[in-house]
């Protein structure tokens, strides 16, 4: 099976006044179709960095990186703006709506940008299956953070993409309704049978996927399968 997500030997390093600070120092990895991957580490062991890597976000410094076949290292930004635009999606942490544009428009956004016609349909449905049929015409900052996070999952699979990155979605809100929001993340990412990397720091958060990869000052430690029905309950 060819591998939806491939790192190959990847490191990111920068400069400093100090000299060259090394962030991810030679990462290969490999995800398959449909797997729910999490990446964890304490903060600053350079899990956001290398989730930026594997969605064309930013440039490694050495090695090479290949998301749904294409070789993002070979890229220009504006080829990998049309790479993620065809199959990514991402869920953030301070959930990046637009405040300009209400929920249905926000959700509507990616759907207009594949000239799709029936794009206020798709996502009101998207919306609905979220809870938030009576909040379609309410703008973010009229909408709780959970609100807004449930909008920024409907935008994330208004696209059908086929790849998911999810960075801290939780970070910004309480433990009830993060547990709400993981639930409805985890439903919806079944029910699309997308690919999902999650980044997080929380191992509970992180035995709801598959596999969990973990990272320490920017180098791979662990690289294990879970079993999801034995950790249900977490």
């Amino acid at each position: 099976m060819t591998a939806m997500i491939e790192a190959s030997h990847l490191s990111k390093q920068v400069s400093t006044s100090e000299g060259q600070l090394v962030i991810l120092n030679d990462i290969s990895l490999s995800i398959e179709a449909a797997e729910a991957v999490a990446i964890v580490g304490v903060s600053g062991s350079g899990k956001s960095t290398l989730l930026g890597l594997m969605a064309g976000l930013d440039s490694a410094s050495s090695g090479d990186m290949m998301l749904d076949g294409h070789n993002l290292s070979t890229m220009d930004e504006e080829e990998r703006a049309r790479l993620r635009g065809r199959c990514v999606g991402f869920v953030f942490q301070s959930f990046q709506l637009l405040p300009s544009l209400t929920a249905l428009e926000n959700v509507m956004l990616p759907i207009e940008l594949k000239n799709d016609s029936d794009a206020r349909n798709k996502a009101a449905r998207l919306l609905q299956r979220v809870g938030l049929e009576s909040r379609v015409q309410h703008y973010p900052n009229q909408l709780s953070g959970g609100e807004q996070q449930r909008v920024a999952i409907a935008r994330a699979f208004a696209s059908e993409a086929k790849i998911l990155f999810a960075d801290e979605p939780t970070g910004n809100l309480d433990a009830a309704t993060g547990a709400r929001v993981i639930d409805l993340l985890f439903s919806l990412n079944e029910e699309f049978g997308t690919t999902l990397v999650l980044v997080t720091h929380d191992d509970r958060l992180a035995q709801r996927c598959s596999r969990m990869v973990r990272l320490v000052a920017g180098e791979i430690t662990e690289d294990v399968r879970i079993d999801v029905g034995a950790t249900a309950d977490v």
